[in-house]
């Protein structure tokens, strides 16, 4: 079903000049910072060894996020070896402080936590956003990530789920606690987010990250060999990458989604999703019927 209620503030998105090389930005509506809308995620994609041939196409990914105006990358304790590899990586590069590095909690008890961010911080080097990851043991956890913001140590708080059953959950804590950030996951064929939750972010000023915005792969194999439609052109789309993350962005509650990759070819492909027009409300509904039937 498509869900239309939450498409009327559509008309009042900004669009881009298809000739405008750079990546579209979203404001953080606690603070008025200006993130670019296309940011990387880490989960299997840097969790990997020392290296060098594993490590090259990551740091190329990197070097290549940054010279395009990039900075917002997610990490997790839970991702293996991904955060050592992000700041090991950013420090060869000397770009740790153009990244705006989000990563997370995932453990239980004060202890625990505590000691897990501290592992964090030694790893990244720094930290802009902690998130509560899954919402694990979120009660213990939130009361000290809101002490390390107020310490100075964090810039934001933020908590993360990527499944439909937590969206109330979510929205009722974004009711009653102070974050900056939800990271949930949303795209043109899982929208359960936009019945409440997504709403609901706009009017509590909370920024909003997407993860799983190819559902792990699952809308490529959907257009397994069709072409994107001739009238994607009209909001500046040329692969399927562009067309789910297009579509994504096209919401306005939406701050910036965060595709895995290791490759600098689908880097490229996703910046896209963040160049020129967006669709409007009428392409929109065109895109979710294509993909629906």
């Amino acid at each position: 079903m498509i869900n239309l209620g939450s498409l009327g503030l559509l008309a009042a998105m900004p669009q881009w000049n298809s000739e405008d090389e750079t990546i579209m930005k979203r404001t953080i509506p606690s603070s008025g910072e200006i993130l670019p809308s296309i940011g990387i995620g880490t989960w299997q994609t840097f969790d990997v060894g020392a290296n060098p041939q594993e490590r090259a196409p990551l740091k190329d990914v990197l070097r290549l996020f940054i010279q395009k105006g990039g900075s917002v990358i997610d990490s997790s304790p839970m991702y293996g070896r991904s955060e050592k590899v992000v700041g090991e990586l950013s420090a060869e590069l000397t770009i740790n402080q153009d990244l705006f590095i989000a990563t997370k909690v995932w453990t239980t008890g004060l202890e625990a936590g505590k000691k897990q961010i501290d592992n964090s911080f030694s790893l990244l080097k720094k930290i802009d956003l902690l998130q509560i990851h899954n919402l694990l043991d979120w009660q213990t956890h939130l009361k000290t990530l809101h002490s390390l913001k107020e310490d100075g140590k964090i810039r934001y708080i933020g908590l993360t789920h990527y499944l439909d059953s937590t969206h109330d959950t979510l929205a009722e804590m974004i009711r009653n606690q102070r974050v900056d950030f939800i990271q949930i996951n949303y795209n043109i064929l899982d929208r359960h987010a936009e019945n409440n939750l997504l709403p609901l972010a706009q009017e509590k000023k909370v920024a909003v990250l997407v993860n799983r915005p190819f559902e792990e792969g699952a809308l490529f194999q959907k257009v397994r060999g069709k072409n994107v439609p001739d009238w994607a052109r009209d909001f500046d789309c040329t692969s399927w990458a562009q067309f789910f993350l297009k579509f994504i962005l096209s919401h306005p509650a939406i701050t910036c989604v965060i595709p895995g990759t290791s490759k600098v070819t689908h880097l490229l492909d996703n910046l896209g999703g963040a160049k020129g027009k967006l669709p409007d409300e009428k392409q929109r509904i065109r895109m979710i019927s294509f993909m629906e039937n």
